[in-house]
């Protein structure tokens, strides 16, 4: 289906911008100040929506207290992902054919009631609903802050603009527990959702009256409810849907609830594997139609980047839940103090993204941004290999350091290169395609990174004579001096050390698998041309090649 003049697209080129951009006219963006109020309005929604995904973590044992459900404590993150990542992929269908601003409000209303539900919860089934309609909400909140991104910020300034959101979802991830465990201690647990409502409610209040995008341009609608339907790729995502539901419920089920060779996990993975390949069928088969037309994810830098994404955000994630299970078991500091001692992480990261942002907005050139992360990113995960329960503070604060400076050069650069090479009306569908394999990478490797910690800390507790470790393994890491003293409590928290190391080990190897989408990124200019009028700007020679 064209849509003006297919945007000038070349469809042989995998949709990457050319030279012909150069005759559009020029595009009209806020003024700067409106444009900070706008975006620092989108960044407060994605604070919350990333900040939701941590904060439970600290107030589980209250809610199931409350409850009575603690078998149910799976669900409780498992119905935010399920939804999550289920329907990323439809939001950047939707987002290509709708307008940004009324999808985002709707969405952003959908999670502020889900948070509503999880607030008021009387039963532990409310709670988990609550959850699911929240994760529904995330979706369509991470998809249109991208697409708004698009439209509100001109091209040589989105890489600023993409570092700080890296920043609000770094920060968001670290200080999430935290605040959990402070409303959940001083006031009630409640409050960890209903904190979402006011902010929230502001957040939309601003995105409402100051966000206004004449320069959206959308594809053609089908005419009546059955085309417009049919336009979204029902069939494809029937199958996409439970596909994805099957792997999240064999990865968060694995290892835990059932052994890997269970059946109930088999069934899913082999189920999983066939409804997968049946959309991917699909999507060929559909072309254009499809959810993911297969000439975005052809177009190099698109798989390229959907690569290094993958494995960059899955070791993020990793260290993000596993370094503060190092400070709590080995240093023994509480949980509010291993968020603190996480700082060098954050900070490090956070003024890398910005500082990397500016950069690429003064040189005109991502690429060598990605080859800085896939060589200092594996260097500073290598250097967390070498913990030991006797590593001093200098070590940690400065391998810290080294790892955050490593994931701030790579962490937005992927969805830097979709805004940048995909033309106009594919860039809600190739952002929904990064988000959605960074969720999936998070996904898929903090269960294995469980498995792997789990396994090695049973192998090697069993040496210590007097020690249960399936004791250890359901203890928290807080708990875990008080199961032993003395030379037993020395040998215990070597072989805590050690197995936390082997998940370090895990990081550093998905760390250095990121150069596989490293070494196909293509040397692209993010050059552009002002409008002779403020507020106004001439996307031009985008992907004009070195």
């Amino acid at each position: 289906m064209s849509s003006h003049n297919d945007e000038k697209r070349s469809v042989d080129d995998g949709g990457t911008k050319t030279d012909e951009t150069l005759d559009e006219e020029p595009e009209e963006y806020p003024s700067n100040h409106k444009r900070v109020l706008i975006m620092t309005a989108l960044y407060l929604s994605l604070f919350l929506v990333t900040l939701d995904q941590n904060v439970i973590s600290t107030a589980i044992p209250r809610i199931t207290d409350q409850f009575h459900s603690l078998n149910d404590v799976g669900w409780y993150g498992t119905a935010y992902l399920l939804t999550m990542c289920s329907f990323q992929l439809l939001m950047g269908k939707v987002y290509k054919y709708y307008p940004a601003k009324p999808i985002f409000l709707a969405f952003c209303l959908l999670f502020e009631i889900g948070s509503a539900i999880c607030g008021a919860a009387p039963n532990s089934n409310t709670f988990i609903a609550g959850r699911a309609i929240s994760g529904l909400g995330s979706t369509g909140m991470f998809g249109g802050v991208m697409v708004i991104l698009f439209y509100t910020v001109p091209l040589q300034q989105r890489p600023i603009y993409q570092g700080a959101f890296g920043a609000v979802f770094a920060i968001a991830s670290v200080i999430g527990p935290l605040v959990g465990g402070s409303l959940t201690d001083h006031v009630t647990w409640r409050w960890c959702f209903y904190i979402n409502l006011p902010i929230g409610g502001v957040s939309m209040i601003v995105t409402m009256f100051l966000l206004h995008m004449p320069n959206q341009k959308l594809d053609p609608q089908a005419e009546g409810w059955y085309g417009k339907i049919k336009q979204l790729d029902p069939i494809g995502n029937l199958a996409f849907f439970p596909g994805i539901v099957c792997l999240v419920l064999a990865l968060q089920w694995g290892g835990t609830e059932y052994s890997w060779k269970n059946w109930r996990i088999i069934l899913l993975i082999v189920m999983c594997a066939l409804l997968v390949g049946v959309f991917v069928g699909l999507q060929i088969w559909k072309g254009e139609e499809a959810t993911i037309p297969p000439r975005i994810i052809k177009n190099r830098n698109v798989w390229a980047s959907v690569v290094f994404g993958f494995f960059n955000g899955a070791g993020m994630m990793v260290v993000m839940y596993y370094i503060p299970i190092w400070f709590q078991a080995i240093k023994g500091a509480s949980a509010i103090h291993s968020g603190i001692m996480m700082l060098p992480t954050i900070l490090a990261t956070v003024i890398s993204m910005i500082a990397t942002g500016v950069l690429i907005s003064k040189v005109g050139y991502y690429a060598p941004f990605f080859w800085l992360a896939t060589i200092v990113t594996p260097i500073g995960a290598g250097l967390f290999t070498t913990f030991t329960p006797s590593t001093s503070s200098a070590k940690w604060i400065g391998f810290q350091i080294l790892y955050g400076v490593g994931l701030g050069f790579g962490a937005q650069q992927p969805l830097t290169v979709v805004q940048t090479v995909l033309a106009r009306p594919d860039v809600a569908q190739g952002s929904a395609l990064i988000m959605f394999t960074r969720f999936l990478g998070s996904a898929i490797f903090l269960p294995v990174a469980q498995t792997v910690f789990i396994n090695g800390l049973v192998k090697k507790a069993s040496n210590i004579s007097g020690i249960d470790p399936n004791a250890i393994t359901h203890a928290g890491a807080t708990e875990l001096r008080n199961m032993a003293s003395g030379n037993e409590l020395k040998l215990l928290l070597g072989d805590y050390n050690d197995a936390l190391v082997d998940v370090f080990y895990m990081v550093t190897a998905t760390s250095c698998m990121s150069i596989i989408g490293c070494i196909f990124i293509e040397w692209k200019s993010m050059r552009t041309k002002e409008g002779s009028q403020a507020g106004k700007n001439v996307e031009a020679g985008v992907a004009a090649e070195v």
